[in-house]
């Protein structure tokens, strides 16, 4: 199993792969039909395998079967629904999209950056009646040969993705359909997925989180997926007493929301069928997994991933396994070590970077030969994490080497917030950095220094990265200075910078 193609050939003609709150699932022969005929839309206005296509969708089934379709004969590239015009030029350029595909009839600011760089935009239609995840791709284009038609090959990349670094652009993860298929089965395998089994998406289909864990993972097992219109703490427990599902994932935010809820939903929960419960993206608190086991009665499993290993690196293991409270597991997929600097692997109980190899992780960033440099030690991935090993092999993430700021299981990168408050014509300048938080573990927080003679206050920073930001990206604090505090040889230094400004409770 290397292909997306060969991945959905396992599961049973009439067995049920993409559902939704509100309609029938559309079975496996269906999905595999809905693949050839997406194949056949793009092949037939020049679009093949190795170009990429631009999905901006809302959640729900209809996305995960188009990421599904363009993967198998393209390059599908999720977009968030809610970048701002600016975000959305950007991405677009820098994957140098071959088309855009958008939900017919939605007023994406993503369609109008298309028109002005000579994107097509494909429009995606879904029939009232139709099963969940059932579409039609209207193309409006000229007829075109692809350079390379039909399914895709092990080699050939299937998904991209953007991942953010603090001194440079964000950039572009290039995962092939190897990467794809072994990332999906691997995560099966460590939640023993069955076709008997039902998985309820509560997470953004542009993320790989969502994307693998929910989706390519139930493919794989032959199983289903329920994919809901996102995460909703209103609305999570009719949808788990309406779908009876075997097992969720989800972040820890997430899983914090849903408890907040739980006193007036007993009932609901103690008639749930969750084999498991499953955490990642970011930490989960020990107490946090306590209160979940509690009521829903049934394990909760932490794990560890990221883009560029196409997620899943470690995992708590299912019973009769062990778990184990503040680690992220053992590795469950790629190859996990500890490394010093000069790439000596290190032994239980040492700390250093976790550095990972395997087949699920990715060939290396694409057109970024310094990135890449950077990032890959003597064929191990250098994750820029930090943690340890113990004699079981269960890891401890101690800390991040990198400065990207997660905000509750979003990476948000700090220069490209610094850029945009740089560009208020009161800002002389601008830094980033992440301050702790008690349940999105770290909040986006900046600090500012304002030019000689004007002025400016919190709320109209905020007000002005609004407009070109996603709200996710926004600071919630921003602090003036005269002056940004310097480390000893002159710079200026994000790791820190909460506690020196007194950020830290």
């Amino acid at each position: 199993m290397e292909t997306i193609v060969e991945l959905i050939g396992r599961g049973a003609d009439d067995a049920p792969a993409i559902g939704a709150i509100d309609r029938p699932p559309l079975t496996y022969a269906g999905l595999r039909g809905q693949v050839d005929a997406t194949i056949r839309t793009l092949n037939g206005v020049g679009i093949g395998r190795g170009d990429p296509v631009a999905i901006v969708l809302p959640n729900g089934p209809a996305m995960a079967s188009a990421f599904v379709s363009v993967a198998a004969g393209a390059v599908a590239a999720p977009l968030n629904p809610t970048y701002r015009d600016e975000e959305y030029d950007f991405y677009l350029g820098d994957l140098d999209a071959r088309a855009l595909i958008a939900q017919a009839g939605s007023d994406s600011p993503a369609r109008a950056v298309a028109g002005r760089r000579g994107i097509p935009v494909l429009e995606l239609e879904t029939a009232d009646d139709a099963p969940a995840g059932a579409f039609h791709l209207i193309a409006d284009l000229a007829p075109g040969e692809a350079a390379r038609p039909g399914t895709g090959e092990a080699d050939d990349v299937g998904l991209v993705l953007h991942t953010s670094g603090t001194t440079s652009r964000p950039k572009i993860v290039p995962l092939t359909q190897r990467n794809l298929t072994a990332s999906a089965g691997q995560i099966r395998d460590t939640l023993k997925l069955s076709p008997d089994d039902r998985c309820l998406n509560i997470m953004p289909l542009f993320h790989i989180h969502g994307l693998m864990a929910a989706v390519m993972a139930s493919l794989a097992a032959g199983a289903s997926v329920v994919c809901t219109p996102g995460f909703n703490a209103l609305r999570f427990f009719t949808w788990l007493e309406h779908v009876q599902p075997t097992w969720y994932t989800a972040v820890p935010t997430m899983h914090q929301a849903i408890l907040a809820r739980a006193g007036r939903n007993r009932d609901i929960a103690g008639r749930a069928r969750l084999r498991f419960i499953r955490s990642s993206s970011s930490s989960l608190p020990p107490q946090v997994m306590r209160d979940l086991e509690a009521l829903f009665d049934c394990p909760v499993i932490e794990s560890y991933g990221m883009t560029e290993a196409t997620h899943q690196m470690t995992s708590n293991l299912l019973p009769p396994g062990e778990r184990k409270p503040g680690t992220v597991g053992v590795a469950a997929g790629p190859e996990v070590g500890i490394m010093e600097d000069g790439g000596r692997l290190l032994g239980p109980g040492e700390i250093g970077e976790v550095v990972i190899r395997g087949p699920s992780v990715t060939p290396g960033y694409q057109n970024n030969p310094d990135a890449n440099a950077a990032a890959f030690e003597a064929g191990w991935f250098r994750t820029g994490d930090q943690g340890v090993l113990d004699d079981a092999g269960y890891l401890t993430i101690t800390g991040r080497l990198k400065e990207i700021i997660n905000r509750g299981g979003e990476k948000v990168a700090p220069l490209e917030v610094d850029n945009v408050l740089s560009d208020h014509p009161a800002v002389a300048q601008a830094l980033t950095f992440g301050m702790p938080h008690p349940k999105l573990g770290e909040e986006v927080a900046a600090v500012v220094v304002l030019r000689d003679g004007q002025s400016a206050d919190e709320g109209e920073l905020r007000d002005f990265a609004r407009a070109r930001l996603a709200d996710f990206k926004l600071p919630r604090k921003i602090v003036f200075v005269d002056e940004i505090p310097k480390g000893a040889t002159g710079k200026l230094q994000r790791i820190g910078l909460a506690e020196k400004l007194g950020l830290i409770p």
